[in-house]
């Protein structure tokens, strides 16, 4: 009899990256936008793939896509790029720039999926942590400049404490590194200052974004990344073919159609957060961290997974981060009803 095959070293020590969907009332873990698809997505959507050859590959280059997002950015189209989410333009760049031998900067705390997949690239992490406020200053820079990391991750607004990071500091990393600044703005349209005008001056400095948020289209999954088209050249050396279907293609081009509907509906969802702020920081023992993404990060008086719990139990499911933040806890900026939920079931948890 054979014996089973083996993985790669390590990789049955590591579970699967997971978060939790559960069937509850009120789910505020992810930060998905809240918001339904705007009024006539649907049939456009609906419409482009009835026209759609589905017999045929679909557009290697993403041209159609490509050019749009060129147009609404003002970025020029040979410095853009798609992909599955973000998630897998992070993956990308990790395979051109990172891998075996090389080595990524993280400031945490930060988004959890930049150290899993410089792991699933094995890709060496250095990291410093940053204390509240969590911004990125001169020691830090320093510190990113002396670490002759080959990819240097920031995250702004940043996942999960909703923190942006300065201009300048971005700036900083770019002008002292040698190495690739990936700034992570996933949360942007929600508040702060994009990075992108660093780009021109800066060719090591890509900026990546996603349709999951702002744009209510995370079950699409489609994100990508403006930068140098010499980046890109590199992405299109490491890519898949055809790794983009021509379904989700046109889930893009739809969605940018219907671009400044989606941003209207953006002042509510800040709104929610705002309120989630104030009602948190009218509560005795509770910290709670000024945000300009769509989420809020707090710290609960007591022991936060019991708070976690407790609110579980309630039908609502929030983020538990004690791992990545001592005692720390996410909630999403919900519709007004959700909002009014979490806030009555975190009253009689707390009481």
């Amino acid at each position: 009899m054979n014996t089973p095959a083996s993985p790669r070293p390590g990789l049955r020590e590591v579970g699967p990256y997971d978060s939790p969907q559960l069937d509850v009332a009120v789910r505020l873990n992810t930060n998905e936008c809240p918001l339904p698809l705007p009024v006539g997505f649907s049939d456009d959507l609906a419409a482009a793939v009835r026209e759609l050859p589905l017999n045929r590959y679909p557009d290697g280059q993403m041209l159609a896509l490509r050019e749009a997002l060129a147009a609404r950015t003002g970025h020029p189209m040979d410095g853009v790029w798609t992909a599955n989410g973000s998630n897998e333009i992070l993956t990308q760049l990790l395979t051109a720039y990172g891998g075996a031998g090389r080595r990524a900067a993280l400031f945490e705390p930060t988004y959890l999926l930049h150290r899993r997949l410089c792991w699933l690239t094995q890709t060496e992490i250095v990291e410093r942590r940053l204390d509240p406020p969590f911004e990125i200053g001169d020691d830090s820079v320093a510190w990113a400049g002396a670490s002759d990391a080959h990819v240097v991750f920031v995250c702004s607004p940043n996942n999960p404490t909703g923190n942006t990071q300065p201009l300048d500091a971005i700036r900083s990393l770019a002008s002292t590194s040698d190495g690739l600044v990936i700034v992570d703005e996933a949360y942007v349209e929600f508040g702060g200052e994009t990075s992108l005008p660093l780009v021109a001056d800066h060719p090591n400095v890509v900026v990546v974004r996603t349709f999951s948020k702002a744009f209510a289209l995370a079950g699409a999954r489609i994100g990508y990344v403006l930068a140098s088209p010499g980046v890109i050249e590199d992405l299109e050396r490491v890519r898949l073919p055809y790794h983009m279907s021509a379904l989700t293609q046109s889930a893009g081009l739809t969605a940018l159609r219907h671009a400044e509907e989606a941003a209207a509906g953006l002042d509510a969802i800040r709104a929610e957060r705002d309120r989630i702020v104030r009602a948190l920081s009218g509560i005795d023992g509770v910290t709670v961290f000024a945000s300009q993404a769509n989420f809020v990060l707090f710290q609960p008086p007591g022991d936060a997974k019991e708070l976690h719990r407790g609110l579980l139990d309630r039908g609502v499911l929030i983020r538990d981060l004690t791992e990545v933040v001592p005692n720390g806890l996410r909630v999403t900026a919900g519709t007004t009803h959700e909002v009014d939920l979490f806030l009555k079931a975190l009253e009689e948890v707390l009481t």
